[in-house]
C-alpha cells in the first residue's frame, strides 16, 4: 500500500496541516482524516457514508463505472462459470481457492453440520403462523448463541472457524424451518447426501407423505444466485455486521443484526418489489404505458430492478443471471407464464429505449433473481431470506477479517448536532 501526504488548509484561519493519502491495490485512494478533530476541531460530514471508507478490506472489490465485481481478486464471471457456491464460500472466508482436499474437507464440514438442536426447532412454535420469515430468521440466528456458548471466544481462531462452518451449514435449515412453519407443514430434516442447494430445496418442498426429487436445473440456478449474492463489499448489512461485531458481541448476534438490516426494502427487498411491479403492470399490453410513466418525473411509478446505486454500467451479476433466468423458464415450462412473459418483454423494451440506455438504467440482479425464485416455487416472502442465506458467507468473511485485525476499534460515528443549545429545566407547573 503506497502512502503520500495531502495538505489541508482552513480558509477561515489559514491553519495548515497534512493528511495521509492511502492507496490500495485497486480503486480510489482514501484520505485519512483522523487528525481533523485534533488539528482543526472538525469532524467530516458525510450522510449515508457515500464518500467514506469505513475499513480496510481484502475481500471484495467493485468498480461501479466499469461494471466489475471481484471476490478476492477473481472476476465474478469466472466464478459463476467454473466454481460452486461452497467453493466461493471457502474463497471468501479463507482468502484463497481451495485445493481438492481442502474443498472436500470444507464441504464435509458444512454438509454434516446442517442439523439444528431439537429444542431450537421448537422455537418456531412460538412464532405467529403468519410471521414474516425474516423476523423468524433473525430471532433464531441470534438464539444460536444460547446453544454454543462454549465455542464463542472471538479471540480464538479455532472458535471463529467453528462458528463460520456452523452458521453457513445451519442457516438453510433455519430458513426452511421458517418456511415450513408459515405453511403449517412438518419440518423436513436435512440430508447429508445432498449438496448445499439441493438440500435446501429438499427441506423447502419435500413432505413426509411422498418422495421428492430435486430438479437439477433449480438447484443449479440457486447455486448460481448464491454465488452472485455471496458478498458485495461494504453494503448496509455488511457494515451493520461489522459495526455490531466491533463491540465484541458474539458472532451470532452480529449476523442477526445483518439479517435485520438486509430486511429493509431498499436493501434485500428489491427483488420482492420487482414481482410486485410486474403484478401492477399486469399484461404485456400495458408495458408501453408503464414505460411512459417511468419516464415522467411527476409520476411516482418507478421501474424496480433497473439501475444500481453502485453500478453505473451494466450490473455484471445481471449479465450472468440473465442466461440462467431464460434457462430456468424454458426448462420448467413456465416461459408461457404471463408474468414471466411480461418480465422478458419489459427487459427487451428497456434495453433498447434511449431513455434507459442514456441513463444506464439496465436490469440488475434483483430483476432476474425474483423471476427465478418465483419460477422454482419460492414465494415472495422468502426472497430476502434466500438473499440472507447467500450473504451469510460474506458477513462471516467480513466479521472474521475485522476480528482478526489487531488495529480494530469499536465503531463510533460522529454527528452534526442541530438540536437546542443548552437550556434549563422548567418545572411542570410553569410550562
Amino acid at each position: 500500500m503506497s502512502e503520500k501526504k495531502f495538505e489541508l488548509t482552513c480558509l477561515e484561519t489559514g491553519k495548515k496541516s497534512t493528511a495521509e493519502v492511502r492507496s490500495g491495490t485497486l480503486g480510489p485512494s482514501v484520505l485519512s482524516i483522523a487528525s481533523l478533530p485534533k488539528e482543526h476541531g472538525l469532524f467530516a460530514f458525510d450522510p449515508g457514508f457515500m464518500a467514506t471508507a469505513s475499513c480496510e478490506s481484502k475481500i471484495t472489490f467493485i468498480d461501479g463505472e466499469a461494471g466489475v465485481l471481484l471476490y478476492r481478486g477473481i472476476p465474478i464471471e469466472q466464478l459463476a462459470e467454473k466454481s460452486s457456491f461452497l467453493e466461493v464460500a471457502y474463497l471468501l472466508v479463507n482468502g484463497e481457492l481451495p485445493t481438492a482436499e481442502q474443498l472436500a474437507e470444507f464441504t464435509h464440514a458444512i454438509q454434516y453440520h446442517t442439523m439444528i438442536n431439537e429444542s431450537l426447532l421448537r422455537f418456531f412454535n412460538g412464532f405467529q403462523y403468519n410471521a414474516h420469515p425474516m423476523a423468524m430468521l433473525s430471532g433464531v440466528v441470534a438464539s444460536l448463541a444460547a446453544f454454543y456458548h462454549d465455542s464463542m471466544d472471538i479471540n480464538n481462531p479455532r472458535h471463529r472457524e467453528i462458528f463460520a462452518h456452523r452458521i453457513i451449514a445451519k442457516i438453510p435449515t433455519i430458513a426452511a424451518a421458517a418456511y415450513k412453519h408459515a405453511l403449517g407443514q412438518p419440518f423436513i430434516y436435512p440430508r447429508n447426501d445432498l449438496d448445499y442447494c439441493a438440500n435446501l430445496l429438499h427441506m423447502f418442498f419435500a413432505v413426509p407423505c411422498e418422495p421428492y426429487e430435486v430438479d437439477p436445473v433449480s438447484a443449479q440456478a440457486l447455486d448460481l444466485l448464491f454465488i452472485l449474492h455471496a458478498d458485495h463489499e461494504q453494503n448496509a448489512s455488511t457494515s451493520t455486521v461489522r459495526l455490531a461485531g466491533s463491540t465484541g458481541a458474539n458472532p451470532y448476534a452480529a449476523i442477526s443484526a445483518g439479517i435485520s438490516a438486509l430486511w429493509g426494502p431498499a436493501h434485500g427487498g428489491a427483488n420482492e418489489a420487482v414481482l410486485a411491479m410486474l403484478e401492477q403492470i399486469g399484461t404485456v399490453e400495458n408495458v408501453p404505458k408503464f414505460i411512459a410513466r417511468a419516464k415522467d418525473r411527476n409520476d411516482p411509478f418507478r421501474l424496480m430492478g433497473f439501475g444500481h446505486r453502485v453500478y453505473k454500467n451494466y450490473d455484471p451479476r445481471a449479465t450472468i443471471i440473465r442466461a440462467m433466468c431464460h434457462k430456468v423458464l424454458a426448462k420448467l415450462g413456465k416461459s408461457d407464464n404471463p408474468l414471466f412473459e411480461l418480465a422478458l418483454r419489459l427487459e427487451e423494451i428497456a434495453l433498447k429505449d434511449e431513455y434507459f440506455v442514456e441513463r444506464r438504467l439496465y436490469p440488475n440482479v434483483d430483476f432476474y433473481s425474483g423471476i427465478i425464485y418465483s419460477a422454482i416455487g419460492i414465494p415472495q416472502s422468502m426472497f430476502t431470506v434466500m438473499f440472507a442465506i447467500a450473504r451469510t458467507v460474506g458477513w462471516v468473511a467480513h466479521w472474521q477479517e475485522m476480528i482478526s485485525d489487531p488495529t480494530m476499534k469499536i465503531g463510533r460515528p460522529r454527528q452534526l448536532y442541530t438540536g437546542p443549545t443548552q437550556r434549563d429545566y422548567v418545572e411542570i407547573d410553569k410550562r
